[in-house]
C-alpha cells in the first residue's frame, strides 16, 4: 500500500521495522551491563530516534488510515509496537529516569491486550517465527514490570510482572505449537525469535529471581525456571547458528532485524541472569555473544544501506517525463 499523501519516507515502513528497535535497544542495555556506557547510549539514541518514527507513523495509521491500520494489527509483527516500547523503557530506568518509564509500561500495557487478541485470532498452522513475539512483547512487560518494581520498590508490581512472566511462558508454548520448524533452514531472519523468545523469558526470571519478595522455594522455582528457560535459549542459538552457516541467507531483509534482537537478548539474558542465579560463567559468555550481536547489527546496517544503494541509482536513472 503507498504511503499517504504528504506523509514522509516512514509511512511505507511495515510493523516489522519495529524489531529494529528492540535489537538497537537490547544492545544499549547490553551495553550498559558491561559497562560501554558511550557505545550503550549511542544505540540507545538511534533506537529513541527510530521509536519516535514509528510511532508517530503507528499514530497516524490509526487515525488516518484504518484500513492499513486493522490490516497491520491482525499481524504478530503487530507486537513489536510493543516490545519495542517496554525494551526503550527498561533501557531509560536503568538511567534513572524511573517516571518516563512508568509512561512507556502503561502504553505498552494499553496497546498490548487489543494487539495480542488481534494476533491470536488470526494464527493459524505452519507460521515463521515472528509468532513468538506474542511471547515476546507479554515478557517484556515483565521485565519493564519487574525492573520499575525494585526501583519503586512497588510489591504489586513484581506480582504483575510475576502473572506476565506465567503467562509468557504459557504463549510460548502455543506459538512452538504452531512453528514452521521448516523455518529454521529457509527463514529470512525472523526465525530465531524462536530462540530469543526464551531468552527474553530468562530475562524476566533473572529479574523476578533479584527481587526480595520472593524467598525460599518460590525464589528456588524462579532460579530454575529462568536457567531452564536460558538454557534452552542458547540450545536454540546453537541450532540456528548452525542452520544458518549450512545454509547461508546473505541478502539484505527487513526481518533481519528480528535476528539482530535475539542475538542480543541472548546475551543481556546471560549478563542479568549471572548474579541472581550465582552461575558465575553466563557473564563471561554473555560477554562474548555481546559482541557478536554488535557485529551482527553493524553488519545488518550495512546490508541495509547496501540494498537501498542500487533503488537509489535506479530512480536518479529514471525518466522523469520532463525533458
Amino acid at each position: 500500500m503507498s504511503p499517504l499523501p504528504g506523509r514522509g519516507w516512514w509511512a511505507g515502513l511495515p510493523p516489522a521495522a519495529g524489531a529494529a528497535v528492540m535489537a538497537l535497544g537490547v544492545i544499549s542495555i547490553g551495553l550498559h551491563l558491561t559497562g560501554r556506557e558511550a557505545l550503550s547510549l549511542a544505540a540507545l539514541v538511534l533506537a529513541g530516534a527510530l521509536w519516535l518514527v514509528l510511532a508517530a507513523d503507528f499514530t497516524a495509521r490509526l487515525f488516518g488510515d484504518r484500513g492499513r491500520f486493522r490490516a497491520e494489527a491482525d499481524t504478530p509483527a503487530a507486537l513489536t509496537a510493543v516490545a519495542a516500547t517496554t525494551v526503550l523503557g527498561t533501557r531509560l530506568s536503568a538511567l534513572g529516569l524511573h517516571a518516563v518509564a512508568a509512561a512507556l509500561l502503561v502504553l505498552a500495557a494499553v496497546l498490548w491486550p487489543g494487539l495480542l487478541l488481534s494476533v491470536v485470532r488470526h494464527w493459524r498452522r505452519r507460521m515463521p517465527g515472528v509468532a513468538f513475539l506474542v511471547c515476546v512483547a507479554t515478557q517484556g512487560l515483565a521485565v519493564l514490570a519487574a525492573v520499575l518494581a525494585a526501583a519503586a520498590h512497588r510489591d504489586w508490581l513484581a506480582w504483575a510482572a510475576l502473572a506476565g512472566f506465567c503467562l509468557g511462558l504459557l504463549l510460548y508454548t502455543a506459538a512452538l505449537a504452531r512453528f514452521d520448524l521448516r523455518e529454521v533452514v529457509g527463514g529470512a531472519g525472523d526465525h530465531w525469535v524462536a530462540g530469543g523468545a526464551l531468552s527474553i523469558c530468562a530475562l524476566a526470571g533473572s529479574k523476578l529471581t533479584a527481587s526480595p519478595v520472593w524467598t525460599g522455594s518460590a525464589h528456588t522455582a524462579l532460579r530454575t525456571a529462568t536457567l531452564a528457560a536460558l538454557g534452552l535459549s542458547l540450545a536454540w542459538y546453537a541450532a540456528l547458528l548452525t542452520a544458518e552457516l549450512r545454509h547461508p541467507r546473505p541478502r539484505y531483509d527487513i526481518r533481519r532485524w528480528s535476528t539482530v534482537f535475539p542475538l542480543g537478548m541472548t546475551a543481556t539474558a546471560c549478563l542479568s541472569a549471572a548474579e541472581p542465579t550465582q552461575v558465575a560463567w553466563l557473564r563471561p559468555l554473555g560477554e562474548v555473544l555481546l559482541w557478536i550481536a554488535v557485529a551482527a547489527c553493524l553488519f545488518t546496517c550495512a546490508a541495509l544501506v547496501t540494498s537501498r544503494l542500487p533503488r537509489r541509482a535506479a530512480r536518479e536513472r529514471a525518466p522523469t517525463g520532463l525533458e
